[in-house]
């Protein structure tokens, strides 16, 4: 089935060039095959981004954090970052074995800027890489090596939109069933092992990092 069988309802053939207007020359000026100063000042005080890898059966996005600088600047043209603990689906390196293609998109609390990075990558063993990705003393299982082949910034205008960094837009815990109350309605486990589950959580999630 196409995209559009999927969605009859929705017409297509959109001519894209005739609603928008072509990227300023600053901005295609500013879109690089390599890392200058200015990226590795960001990427220094880096702690959170977005992941997005690809496979023969679709799409994936994950989060990724660490301490300031957790993806490291290995030359102009190549980062790496370490893999820590999950859920243990680990999609985004299983995907790589498929599809070597990557983009990483950056968030900065506070500031209303984003940068991203477009490459190729492979998930690597190498212990001599593994060990200057080591945090709190513990050394991860695998790393991914990034080969950039476009980095450039990205306005933070979706973020005001959201008003992602406003005090306000924080949400209270009871807004949204807890992780424990989405398992139960999702995989029928009782309530009370999801409030069990809940309390697990809230710990692992803060102290089981490494």
């Amino acid at each position: 089935m196409s995209t559009m069988e999927a969605f009859p309802a929705v017409p297509g053939g959109v001519d894209l060039d005739a609603l928008y207007a072509a990227p300023a020359e600053r901005i295609q000026k500013a879109v690089l095959d390599r890392l200058v100063d200015v990226h590795e000042q960001y990427l220094q005080v880096a702690t959170f981004f977005c992941l997005a890898t690809a496979s023969g059966n679709g799409l994936d996005a994950s989060p990724r954090g660490g301490p300031p600088g957790f993806v490291r600047v290995l030359d102009p043209h190549t980062v790496a970052f370490a893999d820590w603990p999950g859920n243990n689906r680990i999609e985004s390196m299983r995907n790589l074995a498929q599809d070597e293609r990557i983009g990483m998109l950056f968030l900065f609390p506070g500031l209303d800027v984003f940068l991203r990075i477009n490459g190729i990558a492979r998930v690597s063993a190498w212990p001599d890489l593994l060990a200057t990705l080591s945090e709190n003393g513990k050394m991860p299982k695998s790393a991914t090596v990034v080969r950039l082949n476009e980095v450039l910034f990205h306005c933070g205008k979706a973020g005001n939109r959201a008003r992602l960094w406003e005090p306000e837009s924080r949400l209270e815990r009871g807004a949204v069933p807890t992780p424990g109350q989405v398992l139960a309605r999702l995989t029928g486990i009782s309530q009370e092992e999801g409030a069990q589950l809940d309390t697990h959580y809230a710990h692992a999630v803060r102290h089981d990092l490494y």
